[in-house]
């Protein structure tokens, strides 16, 4: 099996996961671990990018119909000569 250090970690963190371990009888260890276990069992598609992701989350949105106004025509610049 393979170990991992994880440096710098905040203390209130560090204080959270003693207690949650401590709630659950067992070691922080112990508790990292079936954290990162029940996080990494989940089999979510991941998108491959942005459009995929936007797309993904809409699709649980009821369309809208937006009306299009006409177009009009391009407005004279202004003269600055003055």
């Amino acid at each position: 099996m393979a170990s991992m250090t994880i440096r710098n970690l905040d203390d209130g963190l560090k204080q959270r996961l003693r207690l949650r371990a401590a709630t659950h009888g067992r070691s922080m260890e112990d508790e990292a671990r079936d954290i990162l276990r029940a996080a990494l069992a989940t089999n979510e598609p991941v998108a491959r990018n942005l459009a995929d992701a936007i797309g993904t989350r809409l699709l649980s949105i009821e369309s809208v119909e937006l009306d299009i106004p006409p177009r009009e025509p391009i407005r004279e610049p202004p003269d600055f000569t003055v």
